[in-house]
């Protein structure tokens, strides 16, 4: 059957135009980057002949290489040098560098690297003897593997034209690096005899060391080129992009006819194809670029559901997010690994859902029991549901946007380290169990050099019962570098006035960047808020940059998904 049409194509002189100006760009940033290598050598060459004649020496010999300088000064911007200029050493005797040439080599070495080691540890550690949450930690983490060589072998085969890849290859790589820290984190609580964390992070450490170090080159690449304005502005579709269904479509679905088409049908009564998702997921085709459409009827889907790596643009639509809801109970404490637990699991790209709901009914007694984790790149909730206690909705990676949805939970109820907007949605803290206390968020940026966060726009934060014993705060950083804005939001007097709860301790790390901007409400007042040096007073425009066009670059793929979005503040 039809799928969606999503947009109309673009006129022949329109797209010759756009071409030109592509091309054009392109120059300019090439000339850019080879300006910056050609100064870099020239430096070198200048302060080795400097060198060589303050020793008496000829300058025409001995001495350092001007290509070495050049290499050094790269890596004089990550945050592990020394394994920057081990892995670019085969660069430092060109007599010719190009600005790809050094990204492409040190993502390369990354790559090897981590599959290399990844190897040689399973190989050690196969689970014989080894108890139920460190036989699930070792499956947690062959899959994040897994998944963070995917990220950087799509970034080493699009890296060709770095102009037209740097969000992309930003994203995936800070992708990359957040699956190789969910592998070490599944370790956490695994009990066996030999202290599994402490091996897999000696096994990983060259190659989160890489990793890190080819994002810290893409990024200072990008910084570059960003004052003529060339980062984020891409070739776009200018036709007029469809409205998005309405009621009235929706009984269209159901009737088999009209505009509106479908691929599949899922009913519990058996009106449909299918009576689970899960088997009209298995008929889905891999890596399509057409969009297929799945609809759910109404009723409760008791399955815990994966939408695989390989399994792309699928898009699945409900009768609302009371009526089409997906179940399931799996938890922690029962012996799943917090990555395993969720009732749907969205990994292939371009996933987009509507009116649907999705439900982990473990009950905070069992800790981390999640409704909904992503990692798909450039993935869509629209008007859906999530609903739990502790880890609700696990924005685990890539870009991903959320609007008009209920998000619902106690502990920590949305995290992860993707770059992820909420926009127009209610969040709704519950009653926990006794003695505990609410975080709404917990951000898991590891590496300064990450394009991630939370951002919080436009939505109501409230309470869903009653919780005036409840102590409840906005959230608390989960790692180093943990980035957090909400603006424009309203926020309940529930919230504690303090407004964050620290990890450990009595502090945060200075590095974290938490920030209010523009909110009302009772819970908005910001004059009792914690002291820290991470919480910022922002600007209009510093805030502007976690809106959606430029922290998801969301005019480059949002408008096609015909879901209704603000681009900026």
């Amino acid at each position: 059957m039809a799928s969606v049409k999503v947009y109309d194509k673009i006129n022949e002189t329109d797209q010759l135009r756009l071409e030109a100006r592509r091309k054009t760009r392109k120059r300019v940033v090439l000339i850019s980057l080879s300006s910056i290598v050609l100064i870099a050598v020239v430096v070198g060459a200048v302060v080795g002949t400097t060198v060589r004649k303050s020793k008496g020496g000829d300058s025409a010999s001995g001495g350092a290489q001007p290509i070495s300088t050049a290499v050094k000064a790269v890596c004089d911007s990550t945050l592990y040098p020394d394994s920057c200029l081990r892995c670019l050493l085969p660069l430092a005797k060109s007599n010719q560098i190009q600005p790809g040439d050094v990204f492409k080599l040190s993502l390369q070495v990354a790559m090897d690297e981590l599959s290399r080691s990844a190897a040689l540890f399973f190989s050690k550690f196969q689970g014989g003897g080894a108890d139920k949450m460190s036989v699930a930690a070792l499956e947690t983490c062959r899959e994040a593997l897994d998944l963070a060589l995917d990220h950087m072998n799509i970034s080493l085969s699009s890296s060709g034209d770095l102009t037209e890849a740097f969000d992309d290859l930003q994203t995936w790589l800070s992708a990359a690096g957040t699956f190789q820290q969910t592998c070490i984190d599944g370790f956490d609580d695994a009990s066996t005899v030999e202290n599994l964390k402490t091996s897999v992070l000696k096994y990983l450490q060259n190659s989160t060391e890489y990793t890190s170090n080819s994002l810290a080159i893409i990024n200072q690449f990008s910084n570059i080129v960003s004052p003529p304005n060339l980062r984020r502005r891409r070739l776009m579709v200018l036709a007029e992009m469809p409205e998005w269904v309405s009621r009235k479509d929706r009984r269209l679905i159901e009737s088999g006819s009209g505009r509106m088409k479908v691929d599949v049908v899922v009913a519990k009564d058996g009106s449909g194809k299918y009576q689970s998702i899960k088997a009209a997921l298995a008929a889905v085709p891999e890596k399509s670029k057409k969009r297929l459409v799945i609809y759910v009827k109404k009723g409760v889907y008791y399955e815990n559901v994966r939408v695989e790596k390989k399994q792309w643009n699928v898009m699945m639509i409900g009768d609302g997010k009371d009526k089409t809801i997906v179940s399931g109970g799996l938890n922690f404490v029962d012996g799943t690994p917090t990555f395993q637990t969720a009732t749907f699991a969205v990994f292939g790209k371009g996933f987009i859902a509507e009116d649907m709901a999705f439900v982990n009914t473990a009950g905070p007694a069992k800790h981390q029991a999640v409704a909904l984790i992503s990692t798909a790149d450039e993935s869509v909730f629209y008007r859906c549901r999530f609903d739990a206690f502790q880890d609700t909705l696990y924005a685990h990676s890539n870009r991903q946007f959320y609007r008009e949805c209920d998000i619902s939970g106690t502990v920590d109820f949305i995290f992860g380290n993707s770059a992820v907007v909420f926009q127009n949605c209610n969040i709704l803290a519950k009653a926990p169990m006794r003695g505990q206390m609410n975080t709404i968020t917990a951000q898991g940026k590891m590496d300064p050099n990450q394009n991630t966060g939370i951002s919080i726009q436009n939505c109501t934060i409230s309470p869903s019962g009653d919780l005036n014993a409840v102590q409840t705060f906005l959230g608390r950083p989960w790692k180093n570098y943990s980035t957090t804005v909400i603006m424009q939001s309203i926020i309940g007097s529930f919230v504690d006035p303090t407004g964050w709860l620290p990890w450990t301790g009595n502090s945060a790390p200075d590095t974290i960047f938490y920030a209010e901007f523009e909110n009302r409400g009772p819970g908005s007042w910001t004059k009792k808020r914690v002291s820290w040096k991470g919480l910022r007073n922002i600007t209009r425009k510093q805030a502007s940059k976690f809106t959606v066009k430029p922290f998801i670059s969301g005019d480059k793929w949002l408008p096609a998904t015909g879901v209704e979005y603000k681009p900026d503040l």
